[in-house]
């Protein structure tokens, strides 16, 4: 922004030319009549083909042609000076909220990065659209994050060795794999999120995957079974998609928006923000990742902490999910950096971040303009960092191999923590807005008298179920649990996401009974009104929701995250050992 002073004879610092719009509580550039309207920076120059900002995975990389400036852009209206002898006064302005911030987070080695841009005019925002590199996302996400849902965000960073200084990193020839690998879960009330690490090393099944490759050509990648995760980008022309894909078969969860960046992405956003603190319980000089660093707290940036986030070797047990960990803790000393007042008050450091995170990023087709990704940072800045938990995906090292290099799901410990993500259960604790009544009279329903099996009269619909479910849970309740009064009433006429149990009061006992049977919990009951059955008797209703697991699956919610290895959350310091 330096070229907006020039021809100045004031000298006024760049960063005192925007100022908050205390009616649109945003950033906005504010001129003086004698600056050239032409001083905001151009368009980016497309990049090309063999060096891509955002790293990534094969083939999606290359920017499109930014678009010519619009002719005839209007100037900004001066303010009338005031009378000689006057001076203008400015009302004071109240200072904007860090929740109203623009927070974005991005990926990399280490991920998530809280980016800012303000609405600087049109020119600036066409700046920091064309400096945004994106990729089609294959309809492998579910079409983009909703601000009134949970939100699921994929972040990669790949070991492509993209930009210059960076010829001394990782595997001279990769297609840029996902070499480190975060599913972001972003609580619905935004009071939580996950940081749920995957292993690169983490054997996996990658499925089919059909891609949109460089030229633009559509092409359907064959899968493969058991083979690290980290193949599933960049191996064979796979795209981020593939990837997305990946995780959804291993996690049943699907990302609605990918971000992915490479080596460079560390240097440039840890530069922008001056730096992050890390600390370390011993001395460490690793001569494969080029760290050399003394026991203790230092601030890091640059090469240093890209060095950092790859270092391996000197850590832990010198493997990947030592990595990990340090990545995460870097991740958390970055989080509190930049939520900090030094960085959140500093409108030249926020325009920094702006600048640099957007062309450090490749991120998928629904996030493709600086608006979607302003949207997503208001969002993600609601977090408080001592509710970000970081955590990873429990594995064990692979029976199947002597020397132990790759790791296997731990099928005992990891389908609960992916089935507390997908319920939206935090890992730290925190207190819901749900309101202490609500909660309470939802699970007063289940109390009080409940009716013999034999005397609940229901009536089984589907309402977003997988096909046949209703006919397997009525042979379910006849055979195994002696509900013989009961009927399939086929399907239903609105969808529903959650099973629901309506009954009319003098039918309570039934619906308790049903409930247990079910596994449903106080908020699946519905206080309403009772059915006919096919019989002309009045009967209870069970609708089947997207939530319904088969026939004799508790469809009760758990409110305690499981047992992990090992978590830490975003506030808390620690040091690597």
């Amino acid at each position: 922004m330096d070229a907006q002073g020039r021809g100045r004879a004031d000298n006024i610092d760049p960063a005192d030319q925007w100022v908050l719009n205390p009616n649109t509580g945003e950033y906005e550039l504010r001129l003086t009549p004698s600056a050239p309207q032409s001083s905001v920076p151009g368009p980016r120059r497309p990049a090309s083909s063999g060096a891509t900002a955002g790293g990534g995975g094969g083939g999606g990389g290359a920017r499109e042609t930014a678009s010519p400036e619009v002719p005839g852009q209007r100037r900004r209206r001066s303010e009338p000076e005031p009378p000689a002898g006057r001076r203008s006064r400015r009302q004071p302005v109240k200072k904007k909220s860090k929740a109203k911030k623009v927070l974005l987070w991005t990926g990399g080695t280490m991920a998530f990065v809280l980016v800012a841009a303000s609405a600087a005019g049109y020119l600036y925002i066409k700046h920091l659209n064309d400096n945004i590199t994106s990729v089609s996302d294959d309809g492998a996400s579910t079409g983009g994050f909703s601000k009134d849902k949970a939100i699921n965000l994929l972040i990669i960073g790949t070991d492509k060795r993209t930009g210059s200084g960076n010829e001394g990193y990782g595997d001279a020839g990769s297609v840029g794999h996902a070499d480190t690998t975060i599913l972001l879960h972003i609580s619905k009330d935004r009071s939580n999120a996950t940081a749920l690490s995957i292993p690169r090393d983490l054997i996996v099944d990658v499925p089919d995957c059909q891609t949109q490759q460089s030229d633009g050509t559509e092409k359907v990648i064959a899968g493969t079974e058991s083979v690290r995760f980290n193949t599933s980008l960049g191996q064979d022309g796979r795209t981020a998609s593939c990837t997305v894909r990946t995780v959804t078969e291993l996690t049943g969860i699907q990302a609605d928006n990918f971000m992915v960046a490479d080596f460079n992405a560390v240097k440039t956003l840890t530069d922008a923000v001056g730096g992050v603190e890390v600390c370390l319980a011993k001395d460490i000089d690793d001569s494969d990742s080029h760290l050399k660093l003394s026991k203790g707290t230092h601030n890091i940036s640059g090469e240093t902490a890209l060095a950092f986030v790859r270092t391996r070797h000197s850590v832990g047990f010198g493997g990947d999910l030592s990595r990990i960990q340090l990545q995460q803790q870097f991740l958390s000393a970055l989080m509190r950096k930049l939520s900090s007042n030094s960085t959140l008050t500093s409108p030249t450091k926020l325009l920094k971040l702006a600048e640099v995170g957007t062309k450090a990023l490749t991120v998928d087709s629904q996030l493709d303009s600086i608006g979607k990704l302003k949207d997503l940072g208001l969002e993600l800045g609601k977090l408080n960092p001592k509710n970000l938990t970081f955590t990873t995906i429990p594995v064990l090292d692979n029976p199947a191999e002597k020397v132990k290099a790759t790791v296997v799901l731990n099928e005992t410990k990891a389908p609960a923590v992916f089935q507390a993500i997908k319920d939206d259960v935090s890992f730290t604790a925190v207190k819901k807005k749900q309101a202490q009544a609500s909660k309470d009279a939802a699970a007063a329903r289940l109390e009080g008298s409940k009716s013999a099996a034999s005397e609940v009269r229901v009536r089984v619909l589907n309402g977003g179920a997988p096909a046949g479910s209703a006919q397997e849970t009525l042979s379910w309740l006849q055979v195994q649990k002696g509900v013989l009064k009961s009927e399939n009433a086929g399907n239903a006429d609105v969808a529903l996401s959650k099973t629901t149990l309506e009954y009319a009061p003098a039918q309570a006992a039934q619906a308790r009974e049903l409930a247990s049977l079910m596994g449903l919990s106080g908020s699946a009951m519905k206080p309403g009104k009772s059915v006919i059955n096919s019989q002309g008797l009045p009967a209870i209703t069970l609708t089947l929701g997207k939530d319904f697991q088969g026939a004799g699956v508790s469809l009760t919610t758990p409110t305690k995250a499981p047992d992990v290895d090992s978590k830490t959350t975003a506030d808390k310091v620690t040091c690597a050992k």
